[in-house]
C-alpha cells in the first residue's frame, strides 16, 4: 500500500471517529422496577449546564416492551434550577401509528424512543438543573415501561 493511500485511509478514519463522538451533556436512563411505572416513582436527573449562551435540545428517553398497551404516553415534566421558577408541563408523546406499528426503533421485544420536548432551548444561567419525569396515564402502575431517561445535547447551529 503506498503512502498516499495509507494517508487517505488514516484521514478517513480520523474524520469518522470525530464525527461519531457524542457531544451530549447527558444521555442516561433509569430502569423501572419490574417494568411497572407508578405515579409515585418520579424519575429524576440532574443536568449540569456550563454554557448558558448555547442552545440545547432536550429529549425524554423511553423504552417499553411490545406488550405496552397504548399508542401514546402522557408525562409530567418538572424542571427546576438556578434563575428559574420550578415549572411543570404535561406532554403527550405518540408512540405508534394508528395501525399499531411502533414508531420507536425496535430490538427484540423492546422499542426505544428519544422524544424531543425542548428545541433550541437556552437555560437561564450556568448551574445544575433538575428534570423529573412522572407518568400521567390512567393506569397505576403503567405496565411494560422498561427505562426512562434524558438526553441534553447542544442544538445544531443553523
Amino acid at each position: 500500500m503506498n503512502k498516499t493511500l495509507r494517508g487517505l485511509i488514516l484521514a478517513g478514519l480520523i474524520f469518522c471517529l470525530q464525527a461519531c463522538t457524542d457531544s451530549a451533556v447527558i444521555d442516561t436512563n433509569q430502569k423501572i422496577d419490574n417494568r411497572n411505572w407508578t405515579y409515585t416513582q418520579k424519575v429524576r436527573f440532574p443536568v449540569t449546564i456550563e454554557d448558558p449562551a448555547k442552545a440545547y435540545n432536550v429529549y425524554l428517553n423511553l423504552r417499553h416492551t411490545a406488550d405496552y398497551k397504548y399508542s401514546n404516553i402522557f408525562v409530567l415534566i418538572h424542571q427546576s434550577g438556578p434563575g428559574m421558577k420550578t415549572s411543570t408541563e404535561r406532554r403527550e408523546f405518540k408512540l405508534a401509528y394508528p395501525d399499531g406499528e411502533w414508531l420507536g426503533s425496535g430490538s427484540g421485544n423492546f422499542y426505544t424512543y428519544q422524544l424531543q420536548f425542548r428545541e433550541n432551548y437556552k437555560f437561564p444561567s450556568k448551574g445544575i438543573y433538575t428534570f423529573e419525569f412522572e407518568q400521567n396515564m390512567r393506569d397505576n402502575p403503567l405496565r411494560e415501561i422498561n427505562d426512562v431517561g434524558i438526553r441534553v445535547e447542544p442544538a445544531q447551529e443553523k
